[in-house]
């Protein structure tokens, strides 16, 4: 029993330890204790879980109702939450009953680990490891994200997602797996990204426009080479002129209109 409690005790105490670590806000252990909502959601799921886990499935439920209408944290006592779990504001997080979240994982508001099917068994999502997960994103059936994974805020994520990967867009792609799992092992070094985004992090719009642009200017320059050597041969070919892609023209043209 002594054990059990002393157990118990350093769990809380990472619970508190973990919120410094990542949220350069709070201030002291009090302000924590009594004001964090994502604490406090996490403490009583702990607590939904073991009723839930001994066939008081009604209370469990019934508790877990109540820390919803306290927190706006709705967390299933059937979910599987490891250590050192962070939820950062917390206010519209909903967890379904078969996720599981592994240690030292960061959940930011108006996150969903959600399913995709009515059918009773596994279909809410897995989180590895150190896992963020950003403002309003959404993790939906039963995939996998692995460990040091990044989620960009308001994506949706319908696949597995590789160690150390980041995600972002709807629906969710990965932007980048080289030297993803280095950075992660070293964010706690470097300091904690917020809402699972880093600065470097690529627009996925600007990253597709990009290419875009990169395929026409490979187009020009083929029809270019077509143009030549069709000029050698003797055939004449029409000039037709073509729009600039400058950018200071662009601007000059859209101040004329």
């Amino acid at each position: 029993m002594l054990k059990r409690l002393l157990s118990l005790w350093q769990q809380l105490r990472e619970d508190i330890a973990c919120v410094f670590e990542r949220d350069p806000a709070a201030r002291n252990w009090l302000e924590v204790v009594t004001t964090y909502p994502g604490i406090h959601a996490v403490w009583f799921h702990r607590l939904s879980h073991q009723l839930w886990n001994r066939g008081f499935f009604w209370l469990a439920r019934f508790l877990s109702h109540l820390v919803r209408w306290l927190t706006g944290i709705e967390i299933h006592p059937g979910a599987k939450l490891g250590r050192r779990i962070f939820i950062d504001h917390g206010l519209g997080v909903v967890i379904g009953e078969t996720a599981v979240i592994g240690d030292d994982c960061t959940l930011y508001h108006g996150v969903t680990l959600g399913g995709t099917s009515w059918h009773k068994g596994k279909r809410h999502p897995t989180l590895g490891r150190g896992v963020v997960v950003g403002a309003g994103a959404k993790i939906l059936g039963p995939i996998q994200v692995g460990d040091n994974a990044r989620v960009g805020s308001n994506s949706v994520v319908l696949k597995d997602v590789p160690s150390g990967a980041t995600v972002v867009g709807i629906p969710g792609h990965v932007i980048n797996k080289a030297g993803a799992v280095h950075k992660a092992a070293i964010a706690k070094q470097l300091g904690f990204d917020a809402y699972g985004l880093a600065p470097d992090m690529p627009d996925p719009v600007a990253y597709a426009i990009n290419h875009m642009l990169e395929h026409i200017q490979a187009l020009d320059h083929q029809v270019e080479e077509l143009k030549g050597a069709l000029k050698q041969a003797g055939v004449a070919m029409p000039e037709i002129p073509l729009p600039s892609l400058d950018a200071c023209e662009l601007r000059d043209s859209e101040k004329d209109k």
